[in-house]
């Protein structure tokens, strides 16, 4: 393994108990800096990260780098006639006269070597410090006539001064993350009904205001799924969404949820009211049907002996028997369910509820597991909930009962995750491989306990009762206009918004700004493509619900303006970085995951210098060649963890040398 980095410390080069013992230097070296820098501006501005000056073993050279400094802190051409000019008649004498700044000057083989140079002359800055600080402490030893605590107390501040970081030339490293930093919800971009009471309920449960704006999405899109869909040019999307917030134990999520989700029980119970006459006449239609078949199948068994009418009552019985299967009793309406959903409960609500339902809960890490095969022997089931998301059709199989198939199933989900379920859904490859976890819109917001304000403002009463009321009769028309294109003979399609022209436009622009950050080694997007391929489609979603919040009143039937699709943009743009967290938590991107393999091991090995091969070999369970270390040290240099060590110069043929990195002074004390 490479030599560890050597820090320059200041030292008095004629102290005579440095310099009697021979202490490392290189005046070559030193005349190589103060040459290329005076040569190249670019050369100066790599360099004077790394020096300040001490770090030169002769006191000219010292003089000449500050002159240099001097001048470029001005602006102006560090070249020898200016730098002699700086110095001044007085002292240029002593630094060897105008002559040896042009000598300077004439040794440099390359002014793109001094940055090489700069770093030999600070290792042998430091080596020097090593030897000062290695003959005080003999002669701390010497000297030493008391106790051994203020002998050992000194001894230790020498040494804490030796070993100290030194963190010259490094900018702040950035943590490994796709998204260190992540925006809170734009509640803004909400229609104002919505927009308004949920930060209302943000403010007086003292949650995230994440938690009620994605849920205002899972409530518009439980309005709109299966009852409207949208076209976006080339392609038409449906109207539901898959929203996932991540969010600890103890952050008030029940209130939440039965704050945003308390119209929707109105308009279901509204719903179930209107539905009652309906149902009691289909019961007893269908008692009546059933009293039919009972009747013609006992007179079809009893008739005998006249072929005729036997044949006559077996007619009759078979009609009773299909007008008994044409005369269905329709399931209570029913739009949402809570924790206790199951994947087969799901299923069934689809059936029932003409291809529309949604879970709505606090806790929805059940249903996932339930899909991922934890409690099923391990055999993973996301057929619902794959075809749900995309409207597709979906057959359901139950046992002792005839199977249904659902023509286009729009299934929502509006749930909160747990942080280590979240984990564990990266954790289970089916998810990932089959395409779910590409389909959710996950948000994983900053949870506010411990900061919680003991008296939060409450919701304003108009705030509340408009939300209840839009809510609702947002609901019930978006409903009845689904119902009205089901139960019409034959079945229509269900109303299809539409863009206006710009705002057509900018959804071709999205397109194609979204696919260059697909592209392998370049793109945010590359190591997420099962979630980034679906950011168009899904913008294109929340356009459509934002439309329909905005003109309940004044016709949603107009098409979406540009206005409304930023607003959409911006969302997506949210759902983007919060996806790119949620990935990263989950080790989805491989070359985060190596990376931080690799600041681990630095950690752990105290390593300052290594090179790829040091690094296969110290790791070598995670990377079988030289050339898997290349992700992994792309990513740390980009962060600032490592940065490469130039090169020494070479001279003729031959394969140039492997390139030696150096680790930031942070990464052998703490892991990010």
């Amino acid at each position: 393994m490479t030599k560890p980095t050597l820090r320059a410390v200041p030292t008095d080069p004629d102290d005579p108990g440095a310099s009697g013992l021979g202490v490392p230097h290189s005046i070559e070296a030193e005349q190589f800096v103060l040459g290329a820098v005076m040569l190249s501006p670019a050369t100066l501005a790599e360099v004077r990260p790394l020096l300040d000056g001490s770090e030169f073993y002769r006191p000219a050279h010292q003089t000449i780098w500050q002159a240099i400094c001097a001048l470029a802190d001005r602006g102006a051409p560090a070249d020898p006639l200016a730098v002699g000019a700086e110095i001044g008649p007085r002292h240029l004498a002593k630094v060897g006269g105008a002559p040896y700044l042009h000598t300077l000057i004439s040794r440099v083989p390359a002014a793109a070597n001094g940055t090489y140079y700069a770093h030999m002359v600070r290792d042998l800055a430091y080596a020097r410090t090593v030897v000062v600080t290695g003959t005080r402490l003999a002669q701390l030893g010497r000297e030493a006539t008391e106790g051994a605590a203020d002998l050992r107390a000194a001894v230790a501040a020498e040494l804490a001064a030796l070993t100290a970081t030194d963190a010259r030339g490094w900018p702040d490293p950035t943590p490994l993350s796709s998204a260190p930093q992540l925006p809170r919800f734009p509640i803004w971009c909400l229609p104002d009904w919505a927009g308004e009471y949920a930060a209302s309920v943000a403010e007086v449960t003292q949650t995230p205001p994440d938690l009620a704006g994605c849920l205002a999405l899972a409530v518009l899109a439980l309005a709109a799924g299966g009852n409207v869909q949208v076209n976006a040019g080339t392609w038409v999307e449906p109207t539901n969404l898959y929203v996932v917030v991540v969010l600890p134990p103890g952050n008030r999520k029940s209130e939440v949820y039965k704050a945003m989700t308390a119209p929707i029980r109105a308009a279901e119970h509204l719903l179930i009211e209107e539905a009652r006459p309906r149902i009691a006449e289909a019961v007893i239609a269908r008692r009546i049907a059933e009293a039919d078949a009972e009747r013609t199948e006992k007179a079809a068994t009893e008739t005998t002996g006249d072929v005729v009418r036997q044949a006559e009552a077996l007619a009759e019985a078979a009609a009773a028997r299909l007008k008994l299967e044409g005369t269905p009793v329709p399931a209570e309406p029913k739009l949402f369910g809570g924790n206790d959903s199951t994947v087969e409960k799901v299923a069934s609500r689809l059936a029932e509820q003409g291809g529309r339902f949604a879970v709505l809960a606090p806790e929805g890490g059940k249903l996932f597991a339930i899909a991922g095969g934890q409690y099923s022997g391990g055999r993973a089931d996301m057929s619902v909930f794959l075809s749900g998301h995309a409207g597709e059709e979906i057959r359901v199989d139950r046992m002792g009962r005839p199977s249904e198939v659902i023509d286009a199933a729009t299934l929502t989900i509006g749930i909160c995750l747990q942080p280590g379920v979240l984990t564990r859904l990266g954790e289970t490859p089916e998810f990932r491989e089959q395409g779910l976890l590409g389909r959710l819109l996950i948000s994983v917001p900053e949870s506010l306990l411990g900061y919680r304000d003991n008296r939060p403002q409450p919701i304003p009463p108009h705030v509340a009762a408009d939300y209840e009321r839009t809510l609702t009769a947002l609901v019930l028309s978006l409903r009845h206009v689904g119902d009205k294109a089901r139960e019409s003979d034959p079945p229509a399609p269900i109303p299809t918004l539409t863009f206006t022209p710009e705002a057509q436009d900018a959804v071709i622009e999205l397109l194609a700004a979204t696919e260059p950050r697909f592209r392998p080694g370049s793109g945010d997007l590359a190591h997420m493509t099962d979630w980034g391929g679906k950011l168009v489609g899904a913008t294109v979603r929340i356009a459509a619900l934002l439309h329909l919040g905005k003109h309940l009143r004044n016709g949603w039937d107009r098409p979406i303006d540009l206005a409304t699709w930023n607003d959409a943009v911006q969302l997506g743009e949210y759902f983007t970085t919060h996806a790119q967290a949620a990935y990263d938590a989950i080790g989805a991107d491989p070359a985060v995951a190596d990376a931080r393999a690799v600041l681990d091991w630095l950690r752990r090995t105290a390593t300052q210098r290594f090179t790829a091969r040091d690094l296969m070999r110290g790791l070598k369970h995670r990377f079988a060649k030289v050339t898997d270390t290349d992700p992994a040290l792309r990513v740390l240099e980009s962060h600032g963890w490592i940065r490469r060590i130039p090169a020494p110069p070479t001279t003729g043929r031959g394969r140039p040398a492997a390139p030696t990195y150096e680790a930031h002074p942070d990464a052998t004390q703490d892991t990010p």
